[in-house]
Order: structure tokens, then C-alpha cells, then sequence
């Protein structure tokens, strides 16, 4: 196959600038410099993103645009250094497959990155899930929130210990504070709403066939953090209803967040109980009889090595002339090659696991 020629993305900072974002890891604020795409510069501000992954050699990003505002009809976008994952490709693979099953998700890209004239290798350019996102579709507007830690489990509990605030695990990205009394009232009635009037009651707080179809995509990929956090919740102010939209999902396809790989039966065919809210619906007849039939179509149609083959080899064939020259993944290229049947062999193991269990599931 020809080498696919990915963008390339030329950051360029100013001296000081590029020592102070250096100077501290932990450090949220931004400093300003110059992103050039297609020979047009773009004003932004720059600063690192994520958790445990601002300690690797490879460093994630998070930009926005200032002048002019918007790239591509976006006005955040993260670059995502994909460190851990020997395929470079999981994320994007979720994302993709989660379109592909009905989930609302966000859209990404593989780029080159060049920051002051030094290449720093194959990058996910990653969509932020923000009003943009939502006008990019013709959605009503409504507020978002991130799911940024084990608190954003739909409990009033974490690790039998009360919450200080049912908020504590959502990090707001659109909306006001008044918006956070929608958020609360719907944690305190998945709380509080007795099993026997669930059917009845939550479909007027959640949009339940978007939630299960969520699910299966989770379950079938198998990101293990991807049901208390790794996930977006946006409010459509038209329906009232909330949506669930996966993020960070580059510990998936078989591997965990360190790289390593997972066993294909680790995650539960129901998600994690440590998810009150997945807990609570997969208790009701009704939205298991639900699930059941959405989990044996993905299973059918869109989980196996038939459908995903095409979508694993082009991407993984057309990244491999660009790792051969990322400075910190061209050295595990024995590694990268085996990654394509890595992944379909999970594929194959998974989606037996998951048919069995779905045998006696009602």
C-alpha cells in the first residue's frame, strides 16, 4: 500500500513560552504559540492534557484556537500522543465503531507533529465535545459535562463512603451553573427512584436506546475505566433527555491502560456495577430484553473480523510509513505488525465470550 500522507501539525512556541508549559506537568494553565496547518497560522494557546499520561516521554494536548477562533468548524481540539497503545489506533477505532452503531461520538484524525522545527510523531487529532460538536451535527444546544473520575459512577456512594457532592466526578465544558441542578436531579432520581417505577420514571431523564446502545459499544470494546469515567453527558435541551458519549478510548480492542493485554472476559456483558445507573437498568426486564437484542445485532453486523478487517488494515497499513519515523514508536516496529491480528483474535474471543453469555441473559 502507498503511504498515506497524514496532515502535518508544525507547533512553534516561543522560547520562554515553551519552558514555562514545560516547567510544570501538572500546571492547566496555557501558554500561547502558533499552530501552522496547510500554511495557515493559527493564534492559539496550548497546555497538556490528561492524567498519569503528562508523566510519558510523549505528551497530550489540549488546543484552542484563538485567532482566528475556529479550525475546521472547531474551536478545541486535543492531540493525543496515543503512548501506550502499540497500534496507535484503538481510539480512533472506538470512536469510528461507536458511530457506526447509532453513539453519538467524537471525530478524529491522525497527524504528523512537528513543534519548533523537531518532529514528534504520529498524533490522534481529537474532536472536543463542546457546543461545536453539537452545532456540527445540528443538535440542540444543552450542557456537557466530563466524566473525570471514579466519582461519576450515578451513585451517592464511592468505595462505601459518602460524596462530599453527587457532582464531584464532572467537570462542567458547556453550560452555566445553574445547569448543574439538571445533572443533581438526575443522580438523586436514579437514587431514589424505587426499582418497581425505574421503567416508567428514567426514560424521562435518559434517552434509554442511545444509554444501551453506549453499552454495547463499551462492553464490546472492553474499556474497563469507560463506566465511571471516559465518558461525556450532554443534555438535549429539545427532548430533556440525557446522552452518554464515549471518550478517551485507547485502552480498548484487548489492552490495557498500561499496554498490556487484557483477558476478553475482564469486563462483565452488563458493564461494571460500580455504575449505579448501568446497574439499575440492567435490573429492569424490559431494558434488558432491550439490550439483549442491540448486543445481538452489534455481535452480528458490526463486532466481528468481517466487518472491522478493512478498518483495521487501511488504518494500521496507512499509519506504518509515519511510525517508521516517530521518534518514540519506530523502534517497536515488531510490536506495531502484529498488532492488526492482536486485534482481530480479540475480536474472535470476544464476541464468542459475549454470545454465550447472552444465551441465558434473560
Amino acid at each position: 500500500m502507498m503511504s498515506y500522507l497524514l496532515p502535518s501539525f508544525s507547533l512553534v512556541f516561543e522560547e520562554e513560552n515553551l519552558e514555562e508549559l514545560r516547567s510544570d506537568l501538572w500546571n492547566n494553565d496555557p501558554v500561547p504559540a502558533d499552530l501552522i496547518v496547510d500554511d495557515v497560522t493559527y493564534d492559539i494557546d496550548i497546555a497538556y492534557r490528561g492524567s498519569y499520561t503528562r508523566k510519558f516521554r510523549k505528551r497530550s494536548y489540549l488546543i484552542e484556537f484563538v485567532n482566528p477562533e475556529t479550525f475546521s468548524g472547531k474551536r478545541m481540539i486535543h492531540l493525543n500522543a496515543e503512548y501506550k497503545d502499540p497500534s496507535l489506533i484503538r481510539n480512533k477505532l472506538s470512536f469510528d465503531f461507536f458511530h457506526d452503531i447509532g453513539v453519538l461520538s467524537p471525530e478524529s484524525q491522525h497527524v504528523n507533529l512537528i513543534r519548533n522545527g523537531s518532529p514528534k510523531g504520529v498524533y490522534l487529532q481529537l474532536e472536543s465535545v463542546d457546543e461545536y460538536f453539537l452545532k456540527k451535527r445540528g443538535l440542540p444546544p444543552g450542557p456537557i459535562y466530563y466524566a473525570v473520575n471514579n466519582n461519576a459512577n450515578f451513585s451517592l456512594l464511592r468505595d462505601e463512603k459518602m460524596k462530599k457532592s453527587l457532582l464531584s466526578g464532572y467537570q462542567r465544558a458547556v453550560g452555566t451553573e445553574t445547569d448543574d441542578t439538571i445533572l443533581l436531579n438526575f443522580i438523586e432520581h436514579v437514587n431514589h427512584t424505587p426499582l418497581a417505577d425505574f421503567q416508567n420514571k428514567i426514560p424521562d431523564l435518559l434517552n434509554v436506546d442511545t444509554f444501551l446502545h453506549w453499552l454495547a459499544g463499551a462492553v464490546c470494546t472492553m474499556n474497563n475505566d469507560g463506566f465511571t469515567h471516559n465518558y461525556a453527558l450532554y443534555h438535549n435541551s429539545q427532548t430533556g433527555l440525557f446522552e452518554f458519549i464515549p471518550w478517551d478510548y485507547d485502552a480498548t480492542w484487548g489492552r490495557k491502560v498500561d499496554g498490556g493485554p487484557m483477558q476478553y472476559d475482564y469486563v462483565h456483558i452488563e458493564g461494571k456495577k460500580s455504575n449505579h445507573l448501568c446497574y439499575l437498568l440492567m435490573r429492569v426486564p424490559e431494558f434488558r430484553k432491550r439490550y439483549r437484542k442491540i448486543l445481538g445485532d452489534i455481535l452480528e453486523n458490526k463486532f466481528t473480523v468481517n466487518y472491522m478487517e478493512n478498518k483495521v488494515r487501511s488504518l494500521h497499513e496507512a499509519l506504518r510509513p509515519h511510525i517508521l519515523l516517530d521518534p518514540y514508536k519506530h523502534t517497536k516496529m515488531d510490536i506495531y505488525d502484529q498488532e492488526p491480528e492482536f486485534i482481530f483474535q480479540f475480536i474472535r474471543d470476544r464476541n464468542s465470550y459475549l454470545k454465550k453469555q447472552l444465551v441465558n441473559f434473560d
